[in-house]
């Protein structure tokens, strides 16, 4: 049997990011991944500017953006569109990159700060007791059975997760969409560079994305042509529909890569189970519309590590609980908005689709449109506050102006950091401290980015909000 501090079953995106995370933090993890290989097919194209964030302050971010495109703008129907580029962050934009390069980038980020990465490896026996968690997992090729044992564990083995299964976890929900097919395909006639373009039909819909090289990203679906996921792609399933949507001949020539697959709407009740806690697709699924799917997950990876670190050096054992409360709402909301878009998208009566044009062409281009991007983009999405708490709790804070390093480089390192005014002094514990540059109150900034505590630069309040998530407790 060997042994780590955290066992974590999936080594995609959502996995990787927990692993080194808490690798990065010195903790001994492993990653038991049931493929041989990273897939080269890629489902998710589509990074969004918080999820830069999050690789921004790993240090990832500059690399996974110059393998791909940037795009500003999200082309919806009509005149509607979904602007990213007014919104506060340093990434103004999303990046269209096949999800190979974020795995990439993410699995060298976990080996290199000490994470093992065990593949061929699926889960097939899951216990847990009072001190930790037992996960015994086979070869694909049928091979020995070996057993790993570890304090905690958590499930990033995506939507069909094993893990769900070994504990009896209800996925409740229902298929939303079927047979959508993607594609990669070559136009020679495309639509305008660096734009997300979106075209439908009462009948079918397609969607264009551009990898900045003369590929893009396609997604098209047809009302009249609905097959299982294991049937064959047709060359009519693409190039035609993608020239019904947009209203004219893309000149599609090349087809490199293509998939059928349904989509879900999908959540389980509670993301903790004991020691064991589930994340990404494991927990959520939903609607392909905005791309939500990877960057939810590799969110809730950030949310959840910083936490188990805590945990493991005796910190209180509920604020492992705010995982679930923190996550499951967003989890929600996103398969709320990705089902809006969705059904938009596919509405058939022609009068609804009028309305649609008129109404939302208006909407997003008011100041409600950017909170819609700000929540699709993940930037302006926050946690609860309690009663009395300043109003910034909660809220993201990488966009706050400093000094000297940017907050990004400042989380490289893990923990809290304490923003102040500019000639505040040395704050009176062991913390990383930051000067704002502009008249902004005093933050503390957690781990993940958010907003711990925020107030007065003389009110010594943070000190105690720290102590909540950080003081060992007796029994430990």
């Amino acid at each position: 049997m060997s042994g780590a501090d955290v066992i974590v079953i999936g080594g995609g995106p959502t996995g990787l990011t927990v692993a080194g995370d808490l690798a990065r933090a010195g903790r001994r993890v492993v990653v038991l991944e049931r493929r041989p290989a990273r897939h080269p097919g890629s489902r998710a194209f589509l990074v969004m500017p918080r999820t830069l964030e999050v690789l921004d302050a790993r240090g990832l971010a500059d690399a996974v953006l110059a393998t791909g495109a940037t795009t500003s703008a999200v082309h919806l129907w009509s005149d509607a569109e979904l602007r990213l580029d007014r919104l506060p962050t340093r990434f103004p934009h999303g990046l269209i990159t096949p999800q190979a390069h974020v795995d990439a980038a993410l699995e060298d980020y976990a080996r290199r700060n000490g994470a093992t990465v065990v593949r061929g490896m699926e889960a097939v026996e899951l216990m847990q007791d009072a001190y930790g968690v037992t996960v015994a997992a086979r070869p694909g090729d049928g091979g020995e059975l070996r057993t790993w044992r570890a304090r905690y564990a958590v499930a990033a083995d995506g939507a069909h997760s094993s893990v769900r299964g070994l504990l009896g976890i209800g996925f409740p929900g229902k298929v939303v969409l079927s047979s959508v097919v993607l594609a990669d395909v070559r136009p020679t006639a495309p639509p305008p560079a660096g734009q997300l373009t979106l075209g439908s039909t009462p009948d079918l819909f397609g969607f264009l994305a551009p990898y900045g090289d003369g590929w893009f990203r396609s997604m098209t679906w047809d009302r009249d042509r609905q097959l299982p996921d294991t049937a064959e792609v047709g060359d009519a399933e693409i190039g035609p529909v993608l020239n019904r949507a947009m209203g004219r001949d893309l000149g599609v020539t090349e087809i490199r890569w293509r998939s059928r697959f349904h989509a879900e709407e999908r959540q389980i009740a509670q993301y903790r189970h004991g020691r064991v806690f589930l994340a990404g697709d494991a927990a959520h699924v939903h609607s392909p519309m905005g791309g939500q799917g990877m960057n939810t997950g590799i969110q809730d990876a950030a949310n959840l590590a910083w936490k188990l670190d805590l945990a493991l050096d005796g910190a209180d054992d509920r604020i492992l609980d705010t995982y679930h409360d923190e996550r499951h709402p967003i989890g929600r909301r996103v398969i709320l908005q990705s089902g809006a878009m969705m059904r938009a998208v596919t509405l058939h009566p022609r009068l609804a689709r009028r309305a649609r044009d008129l109404l939302s062409g208006r909407l997003l281009g008011t100041g409600a449109g950017d909170r819609i991007a700000g929540g699709f983009s993940g930037i302006t999405l926050r946690y609860g506050r309690q009663r009395g708490d300043h109003p910034l709790v909660g809220t993201n804070a990488s966009h706050v102006p400093l000094g000297t390093a940017r907050l990004a480089e400042l989380l490289r390192t893990p923990g809290f950091v304490l923003v102040r005014e500019r000639g505040a002094g040395r704050p009176p514990a062991a913390i990383r401290q930051a000067e704002r540059t502009d008249e902004g109150p005093a933050l503390l900034v957690r781990p993940d980015g958010y907003v711990a505590w925020a107030g007065a630069t003389a009110d010594p309040g943070w000190a105690a909000v720290l102590g909540t998530w950080t003081a060992v407790t007796a029994a430990a």
